[in-house]
């Protein structure tokens, strides 16, 4: 697909979250609380702060994902060590975008790990012991991030609320970890 072509699809896409956030929202009696969360129009913003890479767009609509869209979140997840990328798992994004709406931020996530290749993630655990051996990092499935605007108790409370997953606070290194795993919490 052309540049041209993904910036139209992405304002069209842009339009309808104008127009669907006026809607009123459907029942989702029997999906999970973090879907819910996420509305019916689900966006994600996101700063790599490794490669300065950015992405603001639409990846979710009505029931369904985005693949251009999840293309660039994998891409701006990938292992920028060994320039390996994997497809992230799109819970993980939910989440993620869930906690974003229940702290009414606009600001992008700033992305401080996404996937790891078990390379770079042996080479991490070397040096620093908080690195877990099996890391959902590893297999794409978690997000180290950070926000400027909100505290690592807003984001940690936020990722608890969604009920999935597994939310870590790391107040020293100012960040939060939250993945698509069973639900548990730490503090790292």
């Amino acid at each position: 697909m052309s540049d041209q072509n993904a910036f139209s699809r992405r304002g069209l896409l842009g339009a309808f979250a104008g127009m669907a956030a006026i809607s009123a929202a459907p029942s989702f009696a029997s999906t999970p609380a973090v879907l819910t969360g996420a509305g019916n129009i689900r966006t994600i913003k996101l700063y790599n702060s490794r490669t300065s890479e950015r992405l603001d767009s639409v990846y979710w609509v009505e029931g369904e994902y985005i693949p251009e869209v999840l293309d660039e979140i994998n891409y701006i997840f990938r292992d920028w060590r060994q320039n390996e990328m994997r497809a992230v798992d799109v819970r993980t994004i939910d989440i993620m975008a869930a906690a974003a709406r229940m702290m009414e931020t606009d600001e992008a996530y700033t992305l401080l790990s996404g996937y790891r290749s078990p390379n770079t993630n042996t080479m991490l655990r070397r040096s620093n012991r908080g690195v877990a051996r099996n890391s959902y990092h590893t297999r794409a499935m978690a997000a180290d991030l950070r926000l400027s605007s909100r505290s690592v108790q807003n984001m940690y409370d936020a990722g608890v609320a969604c009920g999935a997953g597994g939310v870590g606070r790391y107040y020293r290194s100012n960040f939060v970890h939250f993945d698509c795993g069973p639900v548990r919490t730490w503090r790292g």
